[in-house]
């Protein structure tokens, strides 16, 4: 599983490194919904918690959604502008001008995007195809009464909605994002400069490897590839493949591969990520692996010490090559280490590899 971009015929200055403030503000109303997939800033959160205005804490439930159960695309509306060449603003101002921009039909199919039983980028239909709105509507009265009243004046007054979303971020970014972006985008700017020198001086894999080693780039040059557990396509054609980078977004790397939108690569620096996390692939293998009951007692007596292969087959009564097949699976999905005492093959569990499986299988999946 994985999003693939076709980038073939792109041009180097065709690939831009940009910091964006409103995806940073996105980010910073999904940390602040969710704290629990960003442990590391439970001190931000406490504290942009504790001075909210309750009102301002309010208005926050009624589209939740679009930070929470999704990261909307609204919050990377330069990705929409037609022509695929236009870049995140400078500032919040510019990129929510630019998010003006968006024809209604493009803010009302990114902005309904909150249900994993919604199609992603279905095009204009929300507004004139009365069946998809009932779904729409439906999925929302499933989320609350106040999903519900949201997604019926977006789908009857998107102006009115779309009026009512600008005043509530700059009304974030005056209660506490405007203190927070002061300190964060120092930070943002400088990774966007050593990506963009990456890029000129070494070419676009080490770049992109710079990102994360979850964004590969094939042998041709002709395509990326995102290790995540979604499938999407999307090309640049000729258009811009925009890498924006975030200081509050691990563990989520995110991709907006929107019909008819550039591709973004939205992905998180300063990560306290392993140099080289598990694939998903070879998470579902670990996975598998430990959740056949021979392969968890072997597994019990691995974590202890080093065993042959003619021990274990005697400790569970089974044969060798029983006991074989097992370690084999183990040791392609890496959990288990081997060595060699003499004439004797000796195996042990990867006691490092097995303890972090519950934060590998979060990242994996957050990711």
């Amino acid at each position: 599983m994985s999003v693939r971009i076709d980038i073939a015929g792109l041009r180097p200055e065709r690939v831009a490194v940009v910091p964006s403030p409103l995806a940073e503000l996105g980010m910073a109303l999904h940390a602040l919904s969710e704290p629990g997939h960003h442990p590391g800033l439970q001190g931000w959160v406490t504290g942009v918690t504790a001075g909210l205005d309750p009102h301002l804490a309010d208005r926050m439930c009624d589209a939740d959604f679009l930070w929470t159960t999704t990261f909307s695309d609204l919050f990377l509306p330069y990705a929409g502008i037609p022509g695929g060449t236009a870049l995140p603003g400078a500032t919040l101002a510019e990129e929510l001008d630019l998010l003006d921009k968006l024809t209604d039909e493009q803010f009302v199919d990114a902005a309904l995007e909150f249900s994993c039983a919604m199609s992603y980028g279905v095009g204009a239909g929300w507004l004139v195809d009365a069946a998809m709105g009932r779904r729409a509507l439906e999925l929302a009265a499933a989320r609350g009464p106040r999903q519900q009243r949201f997604t019926e004046l977006l789908l009857t007054d998107p102006p009115k909605i779309r009026a009512w979303l600008r005043q509530f971020l700059e009304d974030c970014d005056e209660a506490f994002f405007a203190e927070t972006w002061s300190r964060l985008r120092h930070q943002l700017t400088a990774d966007a400069r050593h990506k963009t020198n990456l890029l000129r001086r070494r070419g676009l894999a080490e770049a992109l490897t710079a990102v994360s080693p979850a964004v590969t780039l094939d042998e041709g040059g002709e395509r990326i590839t995102v290790d995540k557990l979604s499938v999407g396509r999307t090309a640049t054609e000729d258009g811009t493949l925009l890498l924006v980078p975030t200081s509050l977004g691990w563990p989520h790397l995110s991709v907006l591969y929107r019909p008819g939108w550039q591709p973004v690569v939205h992905y998180p620096v300063g990560s306290p990520e392993l140099a080289a996390p598990p694939s998903v692939e070879q998470l579902a293998l670990r996975m598998t692996a430990l959740s056949h009951p021979v392969r968890m007692r072997m597994c019990r007596y691995l974590a202890r010490s080093a065993y042959t292969t003619s021990e274990l087959a005697q400790a569970h009564g089974m044969t060798a090559p029983e006991i074989s097949r097992h370690l084999g699976v183990l040791k392609k999905a890496g959990l288990i280490t081997t060595r060699r005492r003499g004439r004797y093959v000796q195996h042990q569990l990867d006691i490092a590899v097995v303890a972090r499986l519950g934060s590998d299988f979060l990242e994996g999946i957050l990711r």
